[in-house]
């Protein structure tokens, strides 16, 4: 076994005692089972009911926003937060080449085309310098609409995406947002009860999407949501999601093309017990930080990621960052803390190294390829504190 695989897995097993450990599992400690059976005895456990009213209801009260539909998933979510921010057939839709393959493939869901960033090392995160510069050499402005001069394609949106729990550079994405006419909407799926200046993550664009699957801080077993300020968008996200139908008693009238996205009562009844536990669910997360802290403070060749300066992270994923002398070490230390039972991942593989997205345009990528070579997700559970 190398000297830098071995030093962090005895650093681990230091904090984690002995494997198998999971990646992430959500910790049920609440009011899930009554909640659930109280759903379960209402017999309203699809799309409308008593707890899908109050999580919407709840996560306005926790995210600041002024409206929240709650989704099946988040990147249901994110597809219709794109429809409603305007982004149509043939356009590009700015996003980081460093995110979950769900930013890319709801920009597909339009029938647009992935247009890929750079992120920067501080935030892992779009890098707005980086995004300003690229625009500044790629697109003209026409008609007030923003254009890559070279595909002709209209850029008409760009997606922020806040990396493994912790804020991007959001309020610099916004200003290099403005100046190209460009709404912003928030790929927040891994960031409920992140704060960035004090305001909750997901609600600086013109809408914002959560994501509540089985490994995320909060869960509904699957779900999501989009938040926005503006009434307008909420009712339409509303009306979307639910098929497009027209409030009748009775009658099946359907004025759009429209999605089955709405979350089911049941997945709400957990979610709301979930939400009642987040502040400790953060709480633990940042205490497991300080001990990986102590216990990884004297290895070399490894930096525990730290919340951008400014922001309140929830330590969704505790992330190692190699230097990078040592990125040839990844897959050695990857596999060293699998074989010892600490379930460990890489980033993810660069999205416009994926099949689906070859031909897709992009800018220079260095600091993403360097993330994507140092990155490894370490055991990250609530409980493990």
């Amino acid at each position: 076994m190398n000297a830098l695989p071995a030093t962090i897995v005895a650093a681990l097993a230091s904090v984690l005692g002995d494997g198998p450990v999971p990646l992430h599992e959500p910790r049920l400690d609440g009011n899930e089972s009554r909640y659930l059976s109280d759903c379960l005895a209402s017999t309203y456990v699809s799309s409308v009911g008593a707890y899908a009213d109050r999580f919407e209801a709840d996560l306005t009260a926790l995210t600041g926003a002024k409206h929240a539909v709650a989704t099946v998933n988040g990147t249901s979510a994110l597809h219709i937060a794109l429809l409603l921010a305007g982004v149509q057939p043939g356009d590009e839709v700015l996003i980081p080449a460093l995110s979950f393959v769900a930013t890319a493939n709801a920009v597909r869901y339009c029938g647009a085309t992935p247009h890929f960033l750079d992120s920067q090392k501080s935030t892992l995160g779009l890098d707005p310098a980086a995004m300003r510069s690229w625009l500044s050499e790629i697109s003209t402005m026409k008609s007030g609409e923003c254009v890559n001069q070279t595909t002709g394609r209209r850029i008409t949106a760009v997606v922020p995406m806040h990396a493994f729990g912790h804020p991007c550079d959001v309020v610099g994405v916004m200003e290099v947002a403005a100046d190209y006419g460009l709404p912003v909407v928030e790929d927040a799926a891994e960031s409920l009860g992140s704060l960035m200046n004090g305001q909750h993550t997901g609600t600086f664009g013109l809408l914002g999407t959560l994501s509540f699957n089985g490994n995320k801080i909060v869960t509904t077993g699957g779900g999501g949501a989009i938040l926005t300020n503006d009434a307008h968008l909420a009712q339409r996200a509303k009306h979307l999601t639910t098929t497009a139908k027209v409030p009748h008693k009775w009658e099946y009238t359907h004025d759009e093309v429209g999605y089955n996205y709405r979350m089911p009562n049941i997945n709400a009844a957990l979610g709301c017990a979930q939400l009642e536990q987040l502040d400790s669910f953060i709480a633990s997360k940042r205490r497991l930080y300080d001990i990986y802290l102590e216990a990884l403070g004297q290895v070399d060749g490894v930096t525990l990621f730290q919340e951008p300066r400014g922001s309140r992270g929830n330590y969704w994923l505790q992330t190692l960052i190699l230097d990078t002398d040592q990125a040839d070490q990844r897959d050695e230390v990857l596999k060293t803390l699998n074989d010892n039972g600490f379930m460990a991942r890489p980033a993810w593989t660069l999205l416009p190294s994926l099949k689906p997205f070859l031909d897709c345009p992009s800018a220079p990528l260095a600091e993403a390829k360097l993330l994507e070579q140092t990155i490894i997700n370490v055991p990250s559970s609530a409980g493990l504190a």
